[in-house]
């Protein structure tokens, strides 16, 4: 019961924040400057990221388009998911939600991020691995200025 209590406490910190960073994104509705935007959890429309590439790892998108431009999307990777060494062209901005993300930097120590924790992550040639803990899945919300892309390591 505490453990479900603590994600609800989470999820709605998280989307909290979300409004907050919403408040400064370019929006292509007019209306969302003037009424808000309701969105429960339940109503998410999670799709796959990339089967390919990145299988199991589900995308839902609260605004914009993580595919062409600028967007707020919530990730899910299944637990002990691992990416290896990869960039991505623009920044972004993560929250954690649940689980256990972890970040492996070339060169450096990996960090790990547990639920409330932030990560702005530079775009262009910030070289990292990706991966969640085996113990349980990881969701964290994505905002970024420009499309999700993942480029290998050459």
């Amino acid at each position: 019961m505490q453990t479900e209590i603590g994600r609800i406490v989470s999820l709605v910190s998280c989307l909290a924040l979300s409004v907050l960073l919403a408040r400064d994104a370019k929006s292509a509705d007019q209306t969302s400057a003037v009424s808000p935007i309701p969105i429960p959890s339940a109503d998410l429309k999670w799709i796959d990221l990339d089967p390919n590439g990145a299988p199991g790892v589900k995308v839902a998108t609260l605004w914009g388009d993580h595919r062409s431009g600028a967007f707020g999307a919530f990730f899910r990777l299944p637990a002990g998911f691992s990416a290896p060494l990869h960039a991505h062209t623009h920044e972004m901005k993560l929250v954690i939600v649940s689980g256990t993300y972890i970040q492996g930097p070339q060169g450096n120590s990996e960090f790990r991020l547990g639920p409330g924790s932030y990560l702005m992550q530079p775009g262009g040639g910030y070289w990292h691995t990706t991966s969640c803990d085996p113990a349980s899945e990881c969701l964290f919300f994505v905002e970024s200025g420009g499309a999700f892309d993942l480029r290998q390591f050459p």
